[in-house]
């Protein structure tokens, strides 16, 4: 009997789309899937948005080294990739423990900025 084997090799790697909002590291984090169907890798950087009513975020992804407010992206083969939104988090009065989670996202394009990923935010419980 023939078989037609494929080795694994996604061992650790975040096969989730969703986006993610971390606590302890106040990051926005890229998992594999979305990393990869997405095309991060070409990117340098992160432009970041907010509608405070609504309570979300805009996501865009660039390599303009003129772009200013500019989060870098930090690259990981296994798991995607992440940028430290600590100052973005903070200004907005956005703390981490309580919109901290994996978040769907929608594509929208904006006139003047381009593809940008728009993720919800929802308050979590906080427990002690």
């Amino acid at each position: 009997m023939d078989y037609n084997f494929k080795k694994f090799e996604a061992k650790n790697a975040r096969l989730e789309s969703r986006i993610t909002v971390t606590k302890k590291s106040h990051s926005i984090g890229f998992p594999t899937k979305f990393y990869r169907d997405n095309g991060i890798k070409n990117f340098k950087y992160v432009v970041l948005y907010y509608d405070q009513p609504k309570k979300a975020v805009g996501i865009h992804f660039t390599s303009d080294e003129k772009e200013e407010n500019t989060f870098v992206i930090n690259h990981s083969d296994n798991y995607g990739a992440s940028i430290v939104a600590r100052s973005f988090l903070k200004s907005n009065n956005l703390d981490p423990s309580v919109y901290h989670g994996r978040y769907d996202w929608e594509k929208h394009n904006i006139d003047g900025v381009g593809e940008v990923f728009v993720i919800n935010l929802k308050k979590k419980e906080i427990t002690k």
